[in-house]
């Protein structure tokens, strides 16, 4: 590029351009100025808005708006073609990393707002949350370096392919990893469980620890900790006993044969009596239920309002304890798996065979 062009500028047009230019990059540099010091204390208030402002004025780079200012200044000059192309696109490569910083200003204005607002309820969404920020800031990057590029004339058609060619060998070589990171997202977004959850998968249960990446930790209730790999305990069932909102309890009770029939008719409401003045549950039905081989069998079934196992046992253990006080008071045996065998004399024909 030649600049002799310039010196046979006339002197009066060059400052017309440098002040166009000069006036561009004071304009900006106030209005960014006070943008930031009307929105220092953004930090200090509960709403996030200012803080997005704050963020993008701050990412705001006056470096990158020298060239666009230069270019200001240029229209008011007859450079060259070949040196009016060349600022143009210059301007264009500057507007697009400029663009870029904002688009990074608005990744991290959503992901902070998800953040604030899932941090209390689930701490190992930061662990993702970071890495997820870490993927879309680079597909800001990698866009507008793609858009740089081709704005510089470069042909990136064999670059686009030959990084999707790359992206699919590395997905087939990470397929796994990839898998579970995936997994450790949709965790995070749909939360099945959070950190602190009681959970069972398959045959193994236990409190949520951490949940990161690749696995997910878990306490079980022997004191050793269990790994899962995110996909797939996705892929499993997973019980949630953490949002139980209320324990379902059923048994059954049987009293022997020799019960009167007086003292059947009295047992299922009198179990139910004690089961009501319990505490904390709601009675849902009480039968005679069957004639079992060795005991007539009542059904009892109950709700516990609370999740908590120990409530629930506690619950259970008071309700047992009145039974078997109830029962005794009337009389009432409990049966047990009992057989009685009739022994018979032999006949007199059988006798006389023998």
């Amino acid at each position: 590029m030649k600049l002799s062009w310039i010196f046979e500028t006339a002197p009066t047009a060059l400052a017309v351009a440098a002040a166009i230019s000069g006036g561009v990059l004071l304009l900006v540099s106030l209005v960014v100025g006070s943008a930031r010091r009307k929105l220092h204390r953004a930090a200090e208030t509960e709403g996030d808005v200012d803080d997005f402002l704050l963020d993008v004025v701050r990412r705001t780079s006056i470096a990158l708006l020298v060239v666009p200012a230069v270019y200001a200044g240029s229209r008011a000059l007859s450079p060259p073609a070949e040196t009016a192309s060349l600022l143009r696109t210059l301007t264009r490569v500057s507007l697009i990393a400029q663009a870029a910083l904002w688009s990074a200003a608005v990744v991290d204005f959503f992901l902070r707002r998800y953040h604030r607002r899932r941090v209390e309820s689930d701490p190992a969404a930061v662990t993702t949350i970071r890495a997820f920020r870490l993927a879309a800031l680079s597909a800001v990057w990698c866009v507008a370096t793609l858009v740089a590029l081709d704005n510089l004339g470069i042909d990136i058609t064999a670059l686009v392919t030959g990084l999707g060619i790359g992206g699919v060998a590395i997905a087939l070589a990470t397929q796994n990893i990839l898998g579970d990171l995936f997994a450790s997202l949709s965790i995070v977004l749909d939360k099945p469980f959070v950190v602190g959850d009681f959970i069972r998968s398959g045959d193994q249960m236990g409190v949520v620890e951490q949940i990161g990446l690749k696995t997910t930790r878990v306490r079980s209730l022997t004191g050793e900790q269990l790994v899962f790999s995110n996909n797939d305990l996705l892929q499993s069932r997973i019980q949630n006993y953490k949002r139980m909102e209320e324990r379902r309890v059923a048994f059954r009770l049987g009293v022997t044969y020799q019960t009167p029939k007086a003292l059947l008719a009295r047992i299922a409401p009198m179990v139910r009596e004690i089961i009501e003045t319990a505490g904390d549950v709601r009675m849902d039905r009480a039968h005679f239920a069957a004639f079992g081989d060795s005991s007539y069998d009542f059904e009892f079934v109950y709700y516990v309002l609370s999740a908590d196992y120990n409530v629930y046992m506690d619950i259970q253990q008071t309700i047992n304890l009145a039974i078997v006080d109830a029962f005794e008071k009337e009389g009432i045996e409990l049966a047990y798996p009992t057989r009685t065998l009739y022994l018979q004399p032999p006949s007199r024909a059988a006798v006389a065979a023998a």
